[in-house]
């Protein structure tokens, strides 16, 4: 990694862990519809888009158009109601010393979630004010493992793809950043992000000597 000038982050497990307000949402939906939805079933939406979700949740099963985004609208709002108490305290270990370490740095920051409630989180964990730039799921016709969120993030900052690296906590994520041209560092279990440039347990853990 040389000449990075800017980092783009998740946030979904990466700044803060709303896995578990998602996965609380999609259960609840999943339990009214009448579909078994357990924590592994839950790890497989991670870093894909509400609509790849639901169609994993749904199994099979075959909606109409209507039916889909009813029952989008519906999780998105279970998720809205569980989110509303999140504050800074959400944030994970870390997180804010190190968006302050690499504004002092001078490198640019944008937040690329697929998340369109990002913003919202964000404001909540008080650290809207570190991102040049924020992209979300409704950004851009193709989210992750698409490039195109990442690609927008980059155009936005006015930064290369080659000259950006990305925090992701999960493989639709790295992979969409490798097909961006972009550097990657994965933040979770080898197993999960091995296909990442460099990995971390934790954000707490990333050493930018590793970066510049």
């Amino acid at each position: 990694m040389k000449n990075i000038k800017a980092f783009i982050f998740d946030l979904d497990g990466v700044l803060t862990d709303t896995a578990e307000y998602h996965f609380m949402a999609w259960k609840r939906l999943a339990e009214e519809e009448g579909i078994s939805f357990t924590r592994q079933d839950n790890e497989q939406l991670r870093g894909i888009s509400r609509r790849d979700s639901l169609k994993l949740l749904l199994k099979g099963r075959r909606l109409s158009e209507e039916k889909m985004q009813e029952l989008m609208d519906r999780k998105n709002g279970y998720y809205r109601e569980y989110i509303k108490a999140i504050s800074e305290k959400d944030l994970l270990p870390k997180a804010a010393d190190l968006l302050n370490d690499l504004k002092a740095r001078h490198y640019k920051l944008a937040l690329a979630s697929g998340s369109k409630n990002a913003p919202q989180v964000i404001d909540r964990l008080g650290i809207a004010s570190f991102f040049e730039v924020i992209v979300h799921g409704g950004s851009v016709e193709k989210t992750k493992p698409a490039p195109d969120l990442f690609l927008h993030a980059a155009e936005k900052l006015g930064v290369a793809p080659q000259f950006c690296v990305v925090v992701e906590d999960a493989k639709a994520g790295i992979d969409a950043a490798k097909s961006a041209g972009m550097a990657t560092i994965g933040i979770g279990p080898p197993e999960r992000v091995g296909a990442a440039d460099l990995i971390y347990p934790s954000v707490a853990d990333i050493r930018l000597g590793d970066v510049s």
